[in-house]
Parts: C-alpha cells; structure tokens; sequence
C-alpha cells in the first residue's frame, strides 16, 4: 500500500513511518450531547456557534494521548448539510471543522495529524438508488477540498457500506491529493448493511485508484466484533495494509432517557491491546469513547508488548460474544449462507443487498 505524499512532508504518513502504532481519537457526537448537543442538531453547525467546546473536545482527546483526532465534520457533504438548510454552506464548515482541529493539534507540543472526517451522503446510490456515482463523487470532493485547505493532514472516509459510495467517496477525497483512510462499519452479522465482508473489503481497497493509505473497521456493535473484524480483514488484506480499528465503546443502552454505552475504560484498554495484537495499527474509539476511555488505551498500548493475534474464544472471553457471520468467516466461510443465524431468509436477504460479493 502506498502512502501519499511523501511521509517526510506529511504528518500522518511521517507518523505512520515511524511509530509501531497510532492512537486515534474517541466519538464526537456522543460527547458533544454530553455538553448541550441535542438530538437532531447539526454537529457540524458547532462550529460556528460553540467552537470552544469542539476545541475542548479535540484537546481532552490530545491530553489524552490522542496522536490523531478527526474534524467535527461527518456530516459535512451538501446532501447530509441540506437536512439542516446548510447545503450551500459545505466550504465554510468543513473549513472551520479542519481549523479548529488544526489549531488544537499545533498547539500540543508535539506531533498529531488532524483527519479530515468524511461520513456518508446518506442517499442510496445506483443502481439501486437514485444518486448517480459523479454527484456523489462530486460532492465528496466539495468536502475534501475544504478540509485540505483548513490543514487536514488526511481525508478519513468512515462508516461507509456500500461499494460504490467508497469509490465514489474516494474518487472525490483523490481531488484534495492527500492521503486517505477509509473505514466500513460491520454491523450487520459481519458485513456492512449494504453486506460487504471484510475479505470483500480487502479486495474493493486493491481496485481503488489512488489506493488507501489505511483501512479497516469503525463503529459496529462492540469491542469483540471489531477486534474479530480486523483478524478477518487482516487474513484477507495481507501484512503490507494498514488496519484501523476504532470500535464503539461497548454496546449502546437506553438509560433514564438517554442512549449511553457499556463500555468502561478497563475494558477499552483490553480491546485496545487486543485490535493491536489482531493486526491493526491505528486504534481509536468511536460512539461513546471519551477522553477517559482514551488515556485508558493510550496507557495500555504504551505498556502492551505485541503479542500472536487473539484466539476466537479469548476475543470472546475477554470483549464478549461476537456474530454467527464474523464466526463463519474467522473459519473460512465467506458466503452469507455460511454465517447465516438459523431460520435466516437468504433469498430474500440476498434481494436486498443486490449487487454485494456473495
């Protein structure tokens, strides 16, 4: 995998060349509704109407060890913007959310990347929706451009599920000519809900023109699924790629209200070690990971000698239960019929997901 542009002029592949490991950042959206952010809000919009508070975020983030910490612009491209009449608003936000970040990062004394945070459009693209490939790569590249010149060091492309939003995705963020990262969420028994694997993600990152300088998994439903994720998307991708892991903090539970998530920071440090001993080399937290969560891993990497990669069962033991499908294919099987629970509707699954690897 070729890392562009040249790591001596370029924070995050300088860092990748020269450290064993990374540590990314934890979650935006669940810490900022702890500060006032309410449900249906704009993230995004924060960053003019309370960029002290994305500042301090990105700071605990830092203070905590983080060596890269993501923009507060997810939903940052004209189609996530216009739910929020903010379409034509995309260069202004995604400039602030870089600067922002930039400037938190340059004030820490030492070397963090600020990663330009690329989510979905949130359309269903062809040919099963109505968004083409150029409107969607088109818009990715509205996104990507401002974020370079806010002082992104890379573009993050995350939570994708679909096949042909990562290439579009990456066909726009190629424009900005930095590096690219691109994470899938496997949320779905294994696979995305647009039921992409991790092997068939191993093979879509071979086709992608510029290749990735990382990939690998985000999001998802806990610890022990991410960590299973990367030992399958290792076995498939082969040492020479670049694996981030970046998992949730646990399993998200409705308490008193409120969506909050299992996830303490013992056992964030377990599944940090873990996903490093699995394959990755770039390790973060995402929904629910706080600036706690964080110092917790960052400690655990610190002091962690790599170890053989995680058996199933001590994945098990130590983060809990994982998929039928994430089992079937630790075991080879790549097929949905092959990690299907029982009494699953292939026929029809396979309908819906028209078009995915089988």
């Amino acid at each position: 995998m070729t890392l562009t542009p040249d790591s001596s002029t370029n924070r995050f592949t300088h860092l990748l060349a020269t450290r064993p490991w990374l540590l990314a950042d934890g979650a935006t959206g669940s810490n900022l509704f702890d500060v006032g952010l309410m449900s249906g809000d704009a993230p995004e919009l924060w960053n003019f109407e309370h960029p002290d508070r994305i500042a301090n975020l990105h700071r605990g983030f830092v203070e905590a060890g983080a060596d890269i910490i993501l923009t507060n612009s997810f939903g940052g491209t004209r189609y996530r913007l216009k739910l929020h009449q903010a379409e034509d608003r995309v260069a202004e936000i995604n400039l602030a959310a870089a600067r922002i970040a930039r400037a938190v990062a340059d004030a820490s004394g030492r070397d963090v990347a600020v990663a330009g945070s690329m989510g979905p459009t949130g359309e269903i693209m062809e040919p099963i929706g109505p968004l083409t490939f150029e409107r969607a790569r088109d818009a990715f590249a509205e996104q990507a451009k401002s974020l370079a010149e806010g002082g992104a060091d890379v573009l993050w492309i995350e939570t994708m599920s679909s096949v042909e939003e990562v290439q579009a995705a990456v066909a726009g963020a190629a424009t900005a000519g930095l590096p690219i990262v691109c994470t899938l969420s496997f949320d779905t028994n294994g696979r995305t809900m647009m039921g992409i694997s991790p092997s068939d993600f191993a093979a879509l990152e071979k086709t992608l023109i510029p290749r990735l300088a990382a990939c690998g998994t985000n999001c998802g439903v806990g610890a022990s699924e991410v960590v299973a994720c990367i030992h399958n998307l290792a076995a498939a991708a082969g040492p020479d790629v670049v694996l981030v892991a970046k998992g949730n903090c646990g399993i998200p539970q409705y308490v008193d209200g409120s969506i909050v998530y299992n996830g303490t920071p013992e056992i964030m440090a377990v599944y940090a070690r873990m996903a490093l001993d699995a394959g990755a080399r770039i390790i973060g937290g995402c929904c629910g990971t706080s600036a706690r969560h964080l110092r917790a891993m960052r400690d655990a990497l610190d002091t962690h000698t790599v170890a053989p990669s995680p058996g199933l069962e001590a994945i098990v033991s130590e983060l809990g239960d994982v998929s039928t499908g994430a089992r079937a294919q630790w075991g080879g099987e790549q097929s949905r019929l092959g990690g299907a629970a029982p009494g699953a509707n292939l026929k029809r699954g396979r309908g819906r997901r028209s078009g995915a690897a089988e």
